[in-house]
């Protein structure tokens, strides 16, 4: 049947990283959303999601239509109550819909996916599920995923063997093909570290799981690494990381605290940029919703920093618990920044300016080279439905 994976009201609440996304498109464990799916269905998918995404992310309605919540991770119990459904049934846990199988002509761009609560056949699922609906639960919920997505990817592989160089402690390591580890410190003994091909950690590191490093990741010399981390394709991490999760082609190549946070594509932390995910007090930290259009209560203690695609930061930046960094935005200078940094910002705690669409073009342009990938026209009309939309936040007064 063809597969759908549909945006609700999570693509608002869990900006600025559905900025440039579909809901499925985020990475958690080891895999995105979108990925999950299609290995737990053993097919293909297209996303009903914002309609200035579409162009890269396209979607495809035939005769008959899965269409699942794409901020909903798959579990075995879920992917056969799911493949079970008829026509006209939805699947729900409590009121949220999990699924709904829809006809062709049901199927009516942006009518659809809101009404899908209100007609058809309700079922109930009872299962527990991983449902990512703020930026927040991305790190919270990353060990759960991790794990998933380890026996998910690696049962009935054979991993392929490390130097007597490492030190290794416990039995959950897997190394894919191509894999350099030296003269590392890997503890897998409560969590499992997945090394993606191609991928390497240098000599000196420390590694406490769990820890999934994506194709071409690199950890740098000394870094120390505790789970539960997911570090994207080509992304490069030195310094201390603690239960974050970078999406990928994103650099922390220097000392510098990351914690409890999640990164976008295309970012840059420049060296000992550091943030804080820990109050003074020890009190519940508030961040900022696009949902609610305020800030709210993540009934976190630990919450770091969140950070949309194609932002950077200068050395030696600070960042308050709880800061939410827009897309495209480049944050630089002493003290700490507002709490909230809109997309397209340029400056820091003395005062932002408006980082121009152009400039911001020419930026994004040169780091991708660096890695052979293009900045398309579909990429820039995205980056500047964006720049439109954000607008109202530029302010800076």
């Amino acid at each position: 049947m063809n597969t759908i994976l549909f945006d609700d009201h999570a693509h608002v609440s869990l900006l600025p990283l559905t900025f440039t996304r579909p809901v499925s498109e985020i990475r958690i464990g080891i895999l995105t959303i979108t990925q999950k799916w299609e290995r737990h269905l053993n097919t293909k998918v297209s996303w009903f999601t914002q309609p200035y995404l579409a162009k890269k992310y396209r979607f495809t309605a035939e005769e008959e239509n899965l269409l699942i919540n794409g901020s909903v991770c798959p579990t075995p119990a879920l992917t056969e109550k799911i493949k079970s459904l008829s026509s006209g049934e939805i699947l729900k846990k409590d009121e949220k819909v999990l699924a709904a199988v829809v006809s062709k002509s049901e199927f009516e761009a942006e009518s659809v996916v809101k009404s899908l609560p209100l007609s058809g056949d309700s079922i109930q699922f009872s299962g527990d599920l991983d449902i990512i609906e703020h930026p927040w639960d991305i790190y919270s919920q990353n060990q759960s995923q991790l794990y998933a997505d380890f026996e998910l990817i690696t049962h009935g592989r054979e991993s392929q063997q490390l130097s007597s160089t490492n030190t290794i402690i416990g039995d959950k390591v897997f190394v894919e093909k191509g894999a350099k580890v030296e003269a590392a410190v890997l503890n897998a003994s409560e969590a499992p570290v997945y090394i993606g091909q191609n991928a390497e950690i240098m000599e000196g590191a420390t590694v406490r799981g769990g820890l999934a490093m994506l194709e071409n990741s690199v950890v740098k010399m000394g870094a120390k690494i505790y789970g539960a981390t997911t570090l994207g394709p080509h992304v490069k991490v030195g310094g201390e990381v603690n239960n974050s999760v970078i999406f990928g082609y994103s650099n922390k190549g220097h000392d510098g605290f990351l914690g409890n946070s999640v990164i976008g594509e295309w970012c840059n932390l420049g060296a000992d940029t550091n943030n804080s995910n820990l109050k003074n007090n020890y009190g519940i930290i508030k961040a900022w919703s696009y949902l609610e259009e305020d800030f709210i209560s993540t009934d976190k203690q630990f919450c770091g920093l969140i950070m949309g695609d194609h932002s950077k930061s200068g050395i030696n930046t600070m960042f308050n618990t709880g800061t939410v960094v827009g897309v495209s935005a480049n944050i630089f200078g002493s003290d700490f920044p507002s709490k909230l940094i809109p997309s397209y910002s340029w400056g820091g705690a003395k005062g932002f300016d408006t980082f121009m669409l152009e400039k911001s073009f020419e930026v994004a342009q040169r780091m991708m080279e660096r890695r052979g990938i293009e900045l398309t026209d579909i990429d820039k009309a995205i980056l500047s439905e964006i720049y439109d939309r954000t607008d109202q936040y530029r302010s800076y007064s």
